[in-house]
């Protein structure tokens, strides 16, 4: 992160200063942050840590209680900005295991629009599963593509996170159970259904990775495959297929993978259930998404609609 000319503020500790870049890489490579959201999280972080006696990474609820009580006279939109970024930066490091509790409930809330998550078309999936398709189609078939068609299957066909997808045991998806049980967030379970496509997928793809093997996309002699390169990845697949690939990310299509469900009818608590979302607030998002849709099933189906319609 340095190479963009950003450096973490002075006042912040080595650990903090560490725990930040690990953090601000992340959100590079899963979410596509652009360099004025990175400069501006690096900002508020490094305030936050030189503010904090026992640094940031390690401040507990109270401690994060008093540095929000010296917010008082900032604007609400300043200091929703301030404990957004906390929070995500709290909710990597539990994910991350460098620490076993997440303090970021102590953190105000105030009343802001919430922005709505960015998603694709069902035809730029249609244009993605085509690029992969023209890939499999080739003799031979490359086994690197056979790892992309998988990747892409469960991020879009199951929703599954960058992290929880790129650390998949080798033997975690089994050719005839339908379903996947994983450990998401906070060290809660969840039961997340598996497409016969993407079983399929897989199942091509494990084949040519080695049974002694800890990971389903390992890398190197011992780890997996890291968040950044799967970012890459689903970007030049995207360029591939002619999206704009700033307009792509593994996120997003998890966030596809949402707003597509919910077109089709499905429960709002079922995709809480699937995204493995603790709040159904969070969840709701998706339904605002959707709004189109539902104006377009009001217009249609309506029985005023084809009252005036017989009137004509």
């Amino acid at each position: 992160m340095a190479g963009r000319g950003l450096t973490t503020g002075a006042g912040a500790s080595g650990e903090d200063r560490q725990a930040i870049e690990r953090f601000l890489e992340m959100l590079a490579a899963q979410a596509g942050a652009a360099a004025n959201t990175l400069a501006a999280y690096r900002r508020d972080l490094a305030l936050a840590s030189g503010a904090l006696d026992g640094g940031l990474a390690r401040a507990d609820a109270a401690a994060l209680g008093r540095l929000a009580d010296g917010w008082t006279a900032l604007a609400s939109a300043s200091v929703a900005r301030k404990a957004s970024a906390l929070r995500r930066f709290f909710a990597f490091l539990a994910e991350e295991g460098a620490r076993p509790d997440d303090p970021s409930p102590a953190l105000p809330r105030p009343a802001t629009r919430r922005a709505l998550p960015r998603t694709l078309s069902h035809a730029d999936v249609d244009r993605l599963f085509a690029a992969i398709a023209e890939r499999l189609a080739r003799d031979p078939v490359i086994p690197t593509d056979l790892r992309l068609a998988a990747l892409i299957e469960l991020l879009y066909g199951s929703g599954l996170r960058a992290s929880e997808l790129v650390s998949l045991p080798r033997n975690a998806i089994h050719p005839d159970r339908p379903f996947l049980i994983l450990r998401g967030k906070g060290g809660k379970e969840r039961l997340v259904p598996l497409s016969d496509r993407a079983r399929a997928a897989v199942a091509a793809w494990r084949a040519h990775v080695a049974s002694d093997r800890a990971f389903l996309f390992p890398s190197g002699a011992t780890h997996h495959l890291s968040r950044v390169r799967l970012f890459q990845l689903v970007r030049a697949l995207a360029a591939e297929a002619g999206i704009p690939p700033d307009r792509i990310s593994p996120h997003v299509l998890r966030h596809a993978f949402a707003t597509h469900l919910l077109e089709g009818g499905a429960d709002l608590r079922a995709l809480q259930t699937m995204l493995g979302h603790a709040d159904i607030a969070t969840t709701e998002i998706y339904t605002h998404v959707d709004s189109s849709r539902l104006v377009e099933l009001v217009n249609e189906r309506h029985p005023l609609v084809d009252a005036l319609r017989h009137r004509d």
